[in-house]
């Protein structure tokens, strides 16, 4: 099965600011950067989906059937969600940065909680009996898939970069 992960396109929303589940608008780019997506992609049938308006409104405009997912969503920050970073206390934040596998974010979620409901998506997807499988996501999901695909440590995912508008395409 070839695995077609996209990242949505660029959002409407500041540097610098916390926004892993905020449902964003998109930037006035959206259009340029779809054209650039459909050019390398084309439309396609079935298209899995996060169901925050950044991925959606991309899904929409690429695939026919769109099948929308919470497990597709990216990490959620909780209390940190629309903060500036660094406004987020540091008394706060530093256990995160200790350990961002297994610390969850102030009524959030941990790597480790992102990496299990991603897990339980992609099992779901090895199961399915189709050639190609299309998801428009997040960078954290996009990463954890990389991971999971990649038998790479949690930890070690982060190193990994995927730009907005991204298209990585993996054998599964």
């Amino acid at each position: 099965m070839e695995l077609i992960l996209i990242r949505h396109t660029t959002p409407d929303i500041d540097k610098g600011i916390c926004y892993g589940q905020s449902d964003l608008d998109l930037a006035s780019s959206f259009e340029s950067e779809l054209t650039r997506i459909l050019k390398e992609l084309g439309t396609q049938s079935k298209v899995y989906s996060s169901p925050l308006k950044r991925c959606r409104l991309l899904a929409d405009r690429i695939g026919t059937e769109v099948r929308l997912d919470d497990r597709l969503m990216e990490m959620d920050f909780g209390d940190w969600e629309l903060k500036p970073w660094n406004d987020i206390p540091t008394d706060e934040i530093q256990p995160w940065y200790d350990d961002y596998v297994n610390t969850r974010t102030n009524n959030g979620e941990s790597l480790q909680l992102l990496n299990a409901r991603v897990r339980s998506f992609f099992d779901e997807l090895k199961a399915l009996d189709d050639d190609i499988v299309v998801c428009v996501t997040h960078a954290g999901v996009i990463r954890v898939m990389n991971g999971i695909i990649n038998e790479l440590r949690l930890d070690q995912i982060f190193s990994l970069k995927v730009k907005y508008g991204e298209v990585l395409r993996f054998f599964i």
